[in-house]
């Protein structure tokens, strides 16, 4: 189950451990009054391969990708002298 972070008008904030599916609350456990869920920022840390464009492309597209490259500069470099 998440945790969500809830702010409470009276009391400040706090968290509650719900299901998914769960409605947030509405009502302060502490104090009764008028609560939000707040979004929160989650630590991400992602490890191992996959995670980068780079990493799913096949050779020939990156082999394709590096000749139009190198054509393009030699054009480049054809038109600047």
């Amino acid at each position: 189950m998440p945790t969500y972070e809830y702010k409470c008008e009276n009391c400040g904030r706090f968290e509650r451990f719900e299901k998914i599916t769960a409605e947030p609350l509405t009502e302060c456990p502490t104090c009764k009054g008028k609560v939000h869920r707040v979004i929160s920022a989650v630590g991400v840390i992602f490890k191992g391969s996959g995670f980068y464009i780079t990493d799913n492309r096949s050779s020939e597209y990156k082999k394709a990708a590096n000749e139009a490259s190198k054509e393009k500069n030699s054009s480049d470099s054809k038109k600047a002298s």
